[in-house]
């Protein structure tokens, strides 16, 4: 037992000598290593590396030297010497440095702008042949060779702007010829000519840019946006006629084809695409249209604006009136109550608003109620039952009535104008009620609060004329009816 006792305490006693040791010798290189650090981060901070590359080269190697005789336990006067080699290499090559960055300021510049065009990725070969030159210019000038410097440097120079302007097309260019390359391949200059050749016609304009003027890239980057777009283009067209030409298509397939989308756009904006005098009257009113709602859209901002103008002057005279009065009323609290609770409903409603994706619902308000449109739920053609896949829109249904917790909820059926008068408004109850039995007895919104009501074809708010018109006014509009005092809780 004592004799284990004497071994741990003799272990312990090597470790303690041990870290001593080692605190030793970290201070003992702190202290001859001091001059010859500050040396080394002077030179690195000048760029020396690269500017005095020999010169700071014999200066690693002399540092290198001093660290492995130090480990290695060596005389300490040769480490010392050692170390002042390493730091008057390090000191010329900084001095060195300086020298270089004036005498080979030029080349320095147009490295620096290959550099920024990320040369060394897309132009490497060129950006190594181009470090080569230029270390081969350092070295020369650390020897006082300042002609064979500067030839070199002129080497350099010229390598290093062709890296930039290589790095600059392909990052701009490459996509496009890439492009066109398959477009090559797959018969498009045959089959989609003018398409095809007006590629490559932006593909050549956004070149001669760059080499006129490689700095100026906004107007080369945007003809090679252009260019991939017309090569895509060209691309699909091609696909295109190919496969109307495997499917025997006539020029009256075609044309049909070019104006379904015309038809779907004028139903989206609730018009009839009468297309018997072509498309040109159609597209003009579409332009008409989608103008005046531009025209709208801007006067409601400015509309807000002055909205927002007016409260904020009505805020200030209430408050200037308070000054003056020095007290308040209790119409003037009971105001700014009310307004307070109409603030948290905006709150609210835009909380509900963001519940629902675009492809599920439409939130509006109308006053103080919240109308959830539910553009995602549907019947089966003459059909009353909601589907299984519909729980999760209803779940945000019941959450957005959550919001409102005393709020009264009514469920609106509407159908399209096909269709007998009173079997639509029938069917459109009982979708009301359909909907309005599985809050309350799947998602158990208490059946109190929840009412539903058939209109048929009554409110419609498409035109009937169109398939998508007709589309959106099958709907259920679900009505949240929050109370005002409740907001206030």
């Amino acid at each position: 037992m004592i004799r284990t006792r004497s071994l741990l305490a003799f272990v312990g006693l090597l470790v303690l000598l041990q870290g001593a040791a080692a605190h030793a010798q970290q201070e003992l290189r702190a202290t001859l290593f001091a001059d010859a650090d500050r040396a080394l981060e002077a030179a690195r901070a000048a760029n020396a590396e690269m500017l005095a590359p020999a010169t700071f080269s014999r200066g690693l190697e002399a540092y290198a030297a001093a660290e492995s005789d130090l480990t290695r336990g060596r005389n300490i006067e040769r480490i010392r010497t050692e170390l002042a080699t390493a730091a008057g290499a390090f000191t010329d090559a900084a001095d060195a440095a300086e020298i270089a960055n004036v005498t080979l300021a030029a080349v320095l510049k147009t490295r620096a702008d290959a550099s920024n065009a990320d040369a060394a990725t897309f132009a490497t070969q060129l950006w190594t042949e181009a470090g080569e030159s230029f270390d081969s210019a350092a070295r020369r000038l650390e020897t006082g060779d300042i002609r064979g410097a500067r030839s070199r440097a002129d080497e350099a120079e010229v390598l290093y702007r062709d890296a930039e302007l290589t790095a600059i097309k392909a990052q701009y260019l490459s996509q496009t010829r890439a492009l066109l390359a398959e477009a090559d391949q797959a018969r498009v200059p045959r089959l989609a000519p003018r398409t095809y050749e007006k590629a490559r016609s932006l593909l050549v304009q956004a070149e001669l840019e760059l080499n006129q003027n490689r700095y100026d890239t906004d107007l080369p980057r945007s003809l090679a946006q252009q260019a991939n777009y017309e090569a895509r283009h060209a691309i699909y067209l091609a696909g295109l006629i190919d496969r109307l030409r495997e499917e025997d298509g006539s020029l009256e397939d075609v044309i049909l084809l070019y104006e379904d989308p015309l038809t779907q756009i004028s139903a989206a904006a609730d018009k009839v695409a009468q297309l018997d005098k072509g498309i040109e009257p159609v597209t003009a009113e579409l332009v008409a249209y989608i103008e005046g709602l531009r025209e709208q859209a801007a006067q409601a901002e400015l509309d807000l604006a002055d909205t927002r103008t007016r409260v904020g002057e009505l805020e200030e005279e209430i408050r200037d009136l308070d000054e003056r009065l020095g007290g308040v009323s209790q119409e003037r609290v009971a105001l700014v109550q009310r307004l307070e609770a109409e603030a948290r409903i905006r709150e609210q409603f835009t909380s509900i608003e963001n519940m629902f994706g675009r492809d599920e619902a439409r939130v509006s308000r109308e006053g103080n109620r919240m109308v959830i449109r539910l553009v995602g739920l549907t019947f089966q053609s003459g059909q009353n039952v909601v589907r299984p896949n519909y729980r999760g829109l209803l779940e945000k249904v019941r959450q957005a009535a959550e919001v409102f917790p005393r709020s009264q909820i009514v469920i609106e059926g509407h159908t399209d104008s096909y269709g007998g008068d009173e079997n639509n408004l029938a069917l459109s109850r009982r979708r009301a009620e359909a909907v309005s039995a599985y809050l309350s007895d799947e998602l158990g919104v208490p059946a109190f609060r929840i009412s539903a009501v058939g209109y048929g074809e009554t409110q419609p708010i498409a035109n009937n004329d169109t398939e998508q018109g007709r589309e959106r006014n099958r709907r259920i509009d679900v009505i949240i009816e929050p109370q005002l005092e409740s907001a206030q809780q």
